[in-house]
């Protein structure tokens, strides 16, 4: 660790109080639900990592407890604990209970950080039916105890110490916070980020519950997440890496195209995943696609009577990483998924574009990387004419499409919903059982193509994939327009089976890849229909896992019961599948949601790409885990 700047008292500045957290957590922590609450740990992991940016921390250890509490410790200086010079009270408390207050807004305590303006723990306080913060400093070890955001203890020194660092324990407030579910697996994914972002930062997670824990270190930074990303891809040349600064934004780009269709760009801001991209994304762009054209000109392969190529041509197989700190980033919101800096993009594009330049001269990757260019700017025409012909289809045809849309009489996205149903067999029980009103049901014959190892040229032959396109109404790829979509609630319900499986993975590689709209915007569900149905007498019970089968059979008076299990929505009739599985009032969806893209775009590349051994790994090795499935 380096010797950096001054961090005291006098570096925290307050500007207003703590009140409208609780009423409205929605605007601090995005949502009330599992993924408010992991964001309540990422408030507080990001504390640490301010500390790592400013060189002063390389250990963060983070603890999921037993009782639902969660525990962050670090090895940086410790939250200065002297009297804070404008409301008279201890510097540690201020950070606590004041919004706003914290040493991101003077410079002398960060150059760069993670947290948005102090909000963040301040926030997680008051969201928690308590918090117990210590703090190792200046040879003293001092602690302090809030509940619900107010102080119940004053600062204590609790005497020598000869470590340096801070750790903060809180419990999610019940009365706000809907669930302490965490999700080890999603709170691993984010740390394993930080560290990839952070070099020489090594962050230790463990979950008490389950004994599970993982330790993440990357000496490679970007260059080490690239190889991560494209492991089950084929790399056409080595990684390009670059790092700048520029006016004291730090730059850092790593790419490398492979042999796939999809890209796949991550951008971050000062360690933030900003899922939404922002000024640093548009930068990147925008230099990737003039530096590419312009190498194409010089070098002869674009002809003068040619157009330039687009920046869906240029990034097509393309994996990026874009990191950028600088002073004061201005985000959407508190849950930072957009960053707004206009210098930002400037900066990042003239590091970019300067070293892409240089690059390309040098590198014999550059004309592999211009045909491939070329090759999907083809491909892209050929997609624009077939996706013309698509969207001018008003109405699903029978005689063209492999099922025929049954559609609800309500209009607007508010109010209905479409079932995207396996089989005609299934459709028919749906068609007969649906809520006509506000229910539509849309099935299909056969399995959609693999988009994965296809473009979207091809992907818009498919005739199931048009009766998608057609029935949602909000058009595909640069064109998707999320305000035409017609149905709010995409319902996937395929058969518990192999085929099934199958069938729903290949729809959500389609919306993954072509429509993450959908997902990002709470749209697109899994039916779960029952596996079981059970009866004892006159009492007729559905259950939905094995387990639920189990504990229900076992609570029986009686031992005479008949099991009925479901192989295929098409053996339930069309009373039972309203019943069980379309009825609002009864049924079980299950949302779906991208916790992390980098993640996602892994494992769809792996399951649904070209390259086997990985996909026969992931089976062998998640085997055991499935439930359910009926082969």
């Amino acid at each position: 660790m380096s010797e950096q700047s001054s961090y005291t008292s006098d570096d925290i500045q307050v500007l207003e109080g703590l009140s409208a957290v609780r009423r409205r957590p929605g605007m601090y922590i995005g949502s009330t639900d599992q993924r408010g609450l992991h964001h309540l740990v990422y408030e507080v992991v990001d504390n640490s990592i301010d500390e790592a940016l400013a060189g002063v921390c390389d250990r963060i250890e983070v603890t999921l407890h037993t009782d639902g509490s969660v525990s962050v410790e670090d090895n940086g200086r410790g939250i200065p604990v002297g009297i804070e010079k404008t409301t008279g009270r201890n510097t540690l408390e201020v950070v606590h209970t004041v919004l706003h207050a914290g040493g991101k807004f003077g410079g002398g305590g960060y150059k760069v950080a993670s947290g948005l303006h102090g909000v963040g723990v301040s926030a997680v306080n008051a969201l928690s039916s308590w918090l117990e913060v210590e703090v190792q400093r200046d040879g003293r070890r001092y602690s302090q105890r809030y509940e619900k955001g107010v102080p119940v203890t004053e600062v204590k020194d609790l005497g020598k110490a000869s470590g340096h660092g801070t750790r903060t324990r809180f419990l999610p407030d019940s009365e706000i916070i809907h669930t302490l579910d965490y999700r080890f697996k999603t709170l691993a994914q984010r740390f394993r980020e930080m560290a990839f972002l952070t070099k020489g930062l090594t962050i230790h997670a463990r979950d008490l519950r389950d004994g599970r824990e993982a330790t993440y270190h990357f000496e490679g930074g970007l260059l080490a997440f690239i190889h991560l990303q494209n492991r089950n891809r084929k790399g056409l040349h080595a990684p390009f890496y670059v790092e700048a600064e520029v006016e004291g934004t730090a730059v850092e780009v790593a790419l490398q195209y492979t042999d796939g269709y999809s890209e796949s760009v991550f951008s971050f801001a000062n360690n933030i995943n900003t899922v939404d991209g922002g000024t640093h994304l548009t930068g990147f762009r925008s230099a990737l696609t003039r530096s590419l054209n312009e190498y194409a000109r010089t070098s002869g392969i674009l002809k003068d009577n040619e157009g330039n190529f687009s920046g869906e041509d240029v990034r097509e197989g393309l994996t990026a990483l874009i990191s950028v700190k600088l002073a004061d980033p201005q985000f959407e919101s508190q849950t930072k998924a957009k960053l707004g800096n206009a210098e930002v993009q400037q900066h990042v594009a003239s590091v970019v574009g300067d070293a892409l330049t240089k690059w390309l001269e040098k590198d014999a990757a550059a004309k592999t990387i211009i045909n491939k260019a070329t090759t999907a700017r083809r491909a892209r025409v050929a997609a624009r004419q077939a996706r013309e012909l698509v969207l001018r289809k008003t109405a699903l045809e029978s005689s063209t499409l492999p099922g025929k849309l049954a559609d609800c009489s309500e209009r607007g996205a508010d109010s209905t919903e479409l079932f995207i149903v396996e089989g005609d067999s299934a459709g028919g029980s749906a068609k007969q059982g649906r809520d006509r009103r506000f229910q539509a049901i849309l099935p299909l014959r056969g399995k959609i193509l693999n988009v994965e190892k296809r473009r979207m040229d091809h992907a818009l032959e498919n005739l199931e994939i048009k009766a998608l396109i057609q029935a949602l109404g909000c058009g595909i790829g640069p064109q998707f327009d999320l305000g035409n979509l017609r149905y709010g609630k995409i319902i996937i319900m395929t058969d518990a089976d192999v085929d099934g499986a199958h069938i729903m993975t290949l729809l959500l590689t389609f919306f993954f890849r072509y429509m993450d709209q959908l997902i990002s915007g709470g749209h697109l569900f899994l039916a779960q229909p029952p596996l079981y149905r059970i009866t004892s007498g006159k009492a007729t019970e559905y259950v939905y896992t094995e387990q639920q089968k189990d504990a229900y059979v076992a609570g029986l008076e009686t031992a005479r019961f008949e099991l009925q299990r479901y192989k295929g929505l098409g053996e339930m009739n069309a009373d039972q599948l309203w019943e069980t599985t379309m009825d609002p009032t009864a049924r079980q969806l299950i949302q779906v949601t991208i916790d992390d893209a980098a993640s996602a775009d892994q494992v769809f590349d792996m399951l649904m790409g070209s390259d086997v051994p990985p996909r026969r790994k992931f089976i062998q090795t998640h085997a055991r885990e499935v439930e359910n499935l009926d082969v």
